[in-house]
C-alpha cells in the first residue's frame, strides 16, 4: 500500500487556493469594479500602469502555482511562481505600510508565508 504524503496534499491545497486567489485578484486589477469593500479600496489609488503590471504578475503566478504540477510540464516553474509572489507581497507590504494599513500588511505576510512554503516545498521536499 502506498503511503500518503501529507506534505504533498497540503502543498496542493495551498497551490489551488492561492492560485485561484491570485488569478482572481489579478483579474480585478484589469476590471476594477466599483464599490469595492473597504479593505481593498486601496486599489482605486494605484495608477493604471501599476494595475496592469501587478495584475499580469498575479495572474501569471497564480497559473504558475497550479499548471506546471498539474500537467507535470516544467514543474520547476511552480517554486519560481511562489518566490515571485513572495517578492510581490513584500512590495505590497511596503505599499500598505506607507498607507498605515496594518490589516492589509498582515494579509500580505500570510500570503507571502504560504507562497514561500509552496516554493520551498516544491523545490526541496516534493521533488
Amino acid at each position: 500500500m502506498k503511503k500518503i504524503n501529507k506534505t504533498n496534499i497540503l502543498l496542493w491545497i495551498l497551490q489551488i487556493f492561492l492560485g485561484i486567489y491570485f488569478i482572481n485578484i489579478g483579474l480585478m486589477h484589469f476590471i476594477l469594479p466599483t464599490n469595492l469593500p473597504d479593505f481593498i479600496n486601496w486599489m482605486y489609488d494605484l495608477p493604471d500602469t501599476l494595475h496592469y503590471f501587478i495584475g499580469t504578475l498575479e495572474i501569471m503566478a497564480g497559473l504558475g502555482l497550479i499548471l506546471p504540477w498539474l500537467t507535470k510540464i516544467q514543474t520547476r516553474l511552480t517554486p519560481i511562481a511562489g518566490l515571485g509572489l513572495v517578492v510581490l507581497m513584500i512590495g505590497a507590504m511596503i505599499w500598505h505600510l506607507q498607507r498605515g494599513e496594518p490589516r492589509n500588511i498582515i494579509v500580505c505576510v500570510i500570503l507571502a508565508a504560504f507562497s514561500g512554503f509552496i516554493s520551498y516545498g516544491r523545490w526541496n521536499v516534493s521533488r
